[in-house]
């Protein structure tokens, strides 16, 4: 009896020490989760692989653009989250709390990462540095309260229809675009046009789909998005149509011969993945249709990376 006591014992010990084990890494796993996902950090590993994806389609050699566009990628968005807190009560309390916690943190390492971006871009020459100045510059024209300050009948480019996805897009486009062919000084080609292009729609279709859920923090602030003026059937609708002319335009690229065939269907997955994510707008969860949208570039990356590295 004493030796099946100690048995039972053990065991209950055993479970005890494996409960409070599973209890530690949930409970760290989603702390890390959600300072991945509140800090923007996310984004810049999604960015990277966008990088990746250009280079691949542009048959460029290995340079350092992804992670420059990494760290420009985390110091624009955290500095937007900062800045943007008191906003993002209202859509998203739980990340605007985070924020708040970790003020000083994220403003430190977000200046941090754009100054380690711009001392390594200086490897790459001017035309490299100007790129990756170009976020930053478009953050401050798109965000700041400057603009209304110097003249007064004019609003931000945040609060304008269309203008607002359209800078944020037309920024991320040209250093995605521009800043791999600028390290390896490669010619500007008729596909380097059919890659700015692609990544320019593809980032006005994710820039308008985290708009759905914010639709009442926008029009507290004044902000004009397409949810805001048309509402959600419509905006889907235009987002289809900015899908489909994406679409069309890899299609022709591939009949002219600018970008190989094999690379279409890597494109076509992922833009079909884009249509999924907008087809659920409005009837399921904003915040996870956000992130889902994002991670679009890492089906995308796969489909062209993956069967490089099984080779």
């Amino acid at each position: 009896m004493s030796h099946e006591s100690n048995y039972t014992s053990d065991g209950r010990e055993a479970t005890g020490r494996a409960g409070r084990i599973v209890e530690l890494l949930t409970r760290y796993g989603e702390r890390t989760g959600n300072a991945l996902v509140y800090s923007s950090a996310y984004l810049a590993v999604i960015a990277m692989a966008e990088v990746a994806i250009a280079m691949v389609l542009l048959s460029l050699p290995p340079n350092p653009a992804p992670v420059v566009v990494g760290l420009v990628t985390f110091a624009v968005y955290t500095n937007d989250r900062v800045a943007d807190v008191d906003t993002d009560a209202v859509s998203d309390p739980d990340r605007a709390a985070f924020v708040r916690r970790h003020r000083n943190t994220l403003y430190l390492l977000a200046s941090a990462s754009y100054g380690l971006a711009v001392a390594i871009s200086v490897l790459g020459g001017p035309v490299a540095l100007a790129v990756t100045l170009i976020p930053g510059v478009f953050w401050v024209a798109y965000a700041a309260d400057w603009v209304p300050g110097v003249a007064p009948k004019l609003r931000r480019l945040k609060e304008v229809l269309v203008v607002n996805s359209l800078v944020v897009a037309l920024a991320w486009a040209t250093t995605l675009t521009a800043l791999p062919v600028a390290f390896t000084d490669a010619a500007v080609t008729p596909a380097t046009a059919v890659v700015f292009a692609y990544f320019l729609l593809r980032s006005f279709v994710d820039t308008e789909i985290p708009n759905v859920g914010d639709v009442e923090a926008d029009r507290a602030i004044d902000v004009s998005t397409l949810p805001v003026v048309f509402g959600v059937a419509t905006t889907r609708r235009i987002l289809y149509g900015v899908d489909l002319l994406t679409a069309g335009i890899v299609a022709a690229a591939a009949l002219a011969g600018v970008i190989g065939s094999g690379f279409v269907l890597a494109l076509g997955v992922g833009l079909a993945y884009s249509l999924v994510v907008t087809a659920l707008l409005g009837r399921a969860d904003n915040d996870t249709l956000a992130l889902a949208a994002e991670f679009g570039y890492l089906v995308v990356a796969t489909a062209l990376i993956g069967p490089i590295l099984l080779v």
